[in-house]
């Protein structure tokens, strides 16, 4: 059943295990709601979970604490906290910190409508002030992305109270008890010389010691993240499993080169996955690797990417 009010959510009145919800060795007890609404993220059901990653954001949920998701794009950040709040029913919200989004978005602004025929002015509620006050799981993605009058205004809401004030009002909203905090971010705030993540900030330290939970996902051991591809496909053949295999292989190759700096160019769990889905598409594994990753490196990166590749296939691709 789905309620669309997230204020219907008066209390947490289940309880489920980590071990059986999540499939993970470490067992916890974890309240969550029996309910859902039209705000709680779909369940993925072939979804692989981090032991580590989703201890930290459950423990999250389960004490109100503030949680920050360092890691690598493509490594499923954002998901995670996503399929955690599904299998919990809690309601969701993700807000990408990018260059355009101002203190206004989130806060509020005034508005002209039309009310019987007149222009009127009026405070449109950002978006908030509307989620602190519900049983809400607010996910600030791209975290080191955001300008610095958003941040000191995001600064208020990681407090131990949490409270938000909004001077235009008069108001002081006090946080729901079931509103939750979670962040994702690829630097955690110490920039990036890698050129990978541009547009990307320095975080005052004051900023980061309002978090309470750091925990990193970055790339899967080869047999979860085979694991993660194969749940992707609806029925694996010998020959697929094959390829996938050899795939995860090849992103690991160039993963290593990238972590010894000998490219400039990376491949995400993400693109594995695609690459996987379009070579039923093209019904070529070449192609589709030219398709999904290939033509996007440049000549040096091609080179070095050329020879692993006949590692992996036994061939060249050029």
């Amino acid at each position: 059943m789905i309620h669309k009010d997230s204020n219907n959510l008066k209390k947490l009145d289940a309880i489920s295990y980590t071990d059986e919800v999540f499939g993970i060795k470490k067992k916890i007890a974890v309240p969550h709601f029996s309910q859902k609404t039209e705000l709680v993220p779909e369940i993925d059901h072939g979804y692989v979970f981090d032991e580590v990653t989703t201890t930290s954001i459950v423990m999250g949920f389960k004490y109100n604490k503030r949680v920050l998701v360092q890691g690598l794009h493509g490594t499923g950040k954002s998901s995670h906290i996503e399929q955690i709040a599904a299998r919990l029913n809690w309601p969701c919200v993700r807000i990408n910190l990018d260059g355009h989004i101002s203190r206004f978005d989130l806060l509020g602004k005034d508005a002209i409508i039309i009310k019987d025929q007149k222009q009127v002015t009026t405070f449109k509620q950002g978006l908030l002030p509307w989620s602190i006050e519900n049983p809400v799981a607010l996910v600030f993605d791209e975290y080191d992305a955001g300008r610095p009058d958003v941040m000191f205004v995001i600064q208020r809401l990681l407090e131990s109270d949490g409270k938000l004030t909004l001077l235009d009002q008069n108001r002081v909203l006090k946080p729901n008890p079931y509103f939750r905090i979670f962040g994702t971010c690829n630097t955690l705030g110490s920039g990036d010389e890698s050129g990978l993540y541009y547009g990307t900030q320095n975080l005052n330290q004051g900023q980061l010691d309002r978090w309470n939970v750091f925990t990193t996902l970055n790339f899967l051991e080869p047999e979860t993240e085979e694991k993660i591809i194969e749940n992707k496909f609806k029925k694996v053949s010998k020959k697929k499993k094959d390829e996938i295999k050899s795939i995860v292989k090849l992103a690991n190759l160039i993963r290593n080169a990238f972590k010894m700096s000998d490219l400039s160019i990376i491949m995400s769990p993400r693109t594995s996955i695609i690459w996987a889905q379009n070579v039923d598409i093209f019904n070529d594994i070449d192609t589709a690797f030219k398709l999904t990753f290939f033509n996007r490196c440049d000549e040096n990166d091609k080179k070095i990417i050329n020879e692993f590749y006949q590692r992996c296939f036994g061939r060249e691709l050029v």
